[in-house]
């Protein structure tokens, strides 16, 4: 029996262990982070020389453009942080007064909740960037066409979100989880 409880007891640290496996996919995402400053960066140089040039509604475009990349560097953030303390290891260092509020307090629905606003967020910016544009298309059937997805996805990415803050509302209601 003592033999059979030492190989439960290997096997399973060996399965909490295996947590650091996922390590390198949070390596991953800081390179994936860094991708997006790039992004950022370059859309930034690309546009400020012209801004003199420009009409509003191509600087609200490139605005939108800009908040969008923000949003989802927001988004691989609160998954990087939150995703590494909740599955992998506690951060174990002293950040002071510049650690976020959220760190460390955003479990698993709290996270799930983050990334479907952010998406529903990052939906609507380019559904807006899309209206914005709206003159420049000639052909009226891809036009409607368009249109119909970007909303049909959006208002899906809506759905979803209202769904998954229902069942999660629901959960915390019940008295078994």
């Amino acid at each position: 029996m003592p033999e059979q409880n030492s190989v439960e007891r290997r096997f399973e640290k060996l399965l909490f262990a295996s947590r650091w496996l996922m390590a390198p996919m949070y390596l991953g995402l800081v390179v994936a982070l860094g991708m997006l400053l790039v992004v950022f960066t370059r859309e930034i140089f690309a546009y400020a020389p012209q801004v003199m040039t420009m009409e509003s509604e191509d600087v609200i475009l490139v605005v939108l453009t800009l908040i969008d990349l923000t949003l989802a560097a927001n988004l691989l953030l609160i998954v990087l942080f939150s995703g590494y303390e909740n599955f992998v290891s506690k951060f174990d260092f002293d950040t002071g007064a510049d650690r976020p509020g959220w760190m460390g307090s955003v479990d698993f629905a709290g996270l799930k909740m983050k990334l479907i606003a952010s998406i529903v967020a990052i939906s609507a910016i380019d559904l807006l960037k899309w209206f914005m544009s709206i003159e420049e298309y000639t052909d009226a059937a891809a036009m409607d066409q368009k249109l119909y997805w970007l909303v049909v996805v959006h208002l899906t990415f809506v759905t979803s979100g209202v769904l998954m803050a229902l069942m999660d509302w629901m959960v915390s209601r019940s008295d078994k989880h």
